[in-house]
């Protein structure tokens, strides 16, 4: 999915909202549970109630990898059956010397087939290249997150400013604003707008709205920019709204609240 196609989604929808698949099966409805294909239908059922909302599906691949070959499958399968007019995200933050990268890139981008991947830093830019030379696929550079740790090494000082920075700026000029993202927890709203000073044209995927007790007004006012910039997830506070039979209509309804939401910012 190329930058003109991804903003003129946005601007159709009036939504920047990215859902977060992170499905497990002790949180889905128990009437799906004793079915043939519990965590696909639930899957299957958030997306078809949510698509018009959203632009962007974000699927973290951790809580499929636990399940085996079983859960490679699952994924693989949510994968395709998300739109194409959709971003299809695979959460995997994955980085390694270049030759292992390279099977990373071929992993998500050729055999699964997702428009964009989201990537660790640390090992520098043979790490990261190999996701960058693939034309209409997207690389999501963690930034700044918003766990606990993030304070360990994102936030040491350096320089005149912080690691974190530093990355951000250094990292920036691997790609370009049309095939590279960087991720910013929406707890660290704060430090938003001194980002977008680094980075004033790159789309940022922001993480946290919802349970991790982000602002969407706060992300949307340090971040939007001319592209709209954004895009923002939410995973349990849409999907697990109800863990009841009405599940999917529910979510539906906390989408359209926060498409309601960002229209209004927009």
């Amino acid at each position: 999915m190329t930058l003109t196609n991804l903003t003129a989604q946005i601007r159709s929808k009036n939504s920047y909202l990215c859902v977060g698949l992170d499905t497990t099966l002790e949180k889905i409805p128990p009437s799906l549970r004793t079915g043939p294909d519990p965590i696909f239908e639930f899957n299957r059922q958030i997306i078809d109630a949510t698509m018009d909302l959203c632009v962007a599906y974000k699927i973290n691949t951790a809580f499929y990898e636990v399940m085996g070959a079983a859960g490679w499958d699952i994924l693989a399968r949510t994968a395709a059956y998300i739109p194409s007019t959709h971003l299809r995200i695979a959460d995997a933050k994955r980085g390694d010397i270049g030759n292992t990268s390279h099977q990373y890139a071929r992993a998500f981008f050729e055999t699964l087939d997702f428009d964009a991947v989201t990537v660790a830093p640390y090992m520098g830019s043979d790490s990261i290249r190999p996701f960058l030379e693939y034309p209409g696929k997207w690389t999501i550079v963690l930034g700044l997150t918003s766990n606990e740790g993030s304070g360990d090494f994102q936030q040491q000082p350096m320089g005149q400013g912080m690691l974190y920075e530093r990355v951000i700026e250094k990292v920036s000029g691997w790609g370009s604003p049309d095939n590279l993202m960087f991720v910013v927890g929406a707890t660290k709203a704060s430090e938003i707008a001194s980002i977008r000073k680094i980075i004033p044209h790159h789309f940022l995927l922001i993480p946290g709205v919802g349970f991790q007790g982000g602002s969407l007004k706060d992300v949307s006012q340090a971040g939007l920019n001319e592209q709209v910039g954004l895009l923002v997830n939410s995973s349990r506070a849409i999907i697990y709204a109800s863990q009841e039979e009405d599940f999917a209509s529910v979510a539906r309804q906390k989408a359209r609240e926060y498409q309601s939401e960002m229209k209004s910012y927009l």
